[in-house]
């Protein structure tokens, strides 16, 4: 059983390898929000939150919030009303961006748990 979860814990905190799979998955993620954008969908966050975890339980801390922090100028510079410009936030936008904080800062540290609880448990 153990084997299953072994891929989860090969990339290193801090190490490059594990800040360039936090920057696939936010790339590989706004893909998926320019899809959900051509459809209409107003949600500016929501394709980013799986990429969010999954940097997360592959790297770690350190990836997960670098992948938060990089999505934040990218959603507000593609995917923010007027698009592609900075422009002064809203109050919507700055509950958006809270709201997506909260809930990057909830996923992150529930995942660096997971590591550790299974870095304990390889032991």
């Amino acid at each position: 059983m153990r084997k299953h979860t072994d891929y989860l814990l090969r990339l290193r905190p801090w190490s490059v390898s594990t800040f360039l799979a936090a920057l696939l998955a936010v790339a590989l993620a706004t893909t998926l929000q320019e899809v959900l954008a051509a459809f209409g969908a107003k949600l500016y966050f929501a394709g980013f939150f799986p990429a969010i975890l999954i940097a997360s339980l592959l790297g770690g801390a350190p990836a997960g919030i670098f992948a938060a922090l990089v999505t934040i100028p990218i959603v507000w510079w593609a995917f923010m009303p007027p698009y592609f410009e900075f422009n002064p936030l809203t109050h919507e936008d700055y509950d958006s961006l809270s709201t997506f904080a909260l809930f990057s800062s909830l996923m992150i540290a529930f995942s660096q748990l997971y590591r550790e609880g299974l870095a304990i448990l390889r032991k």
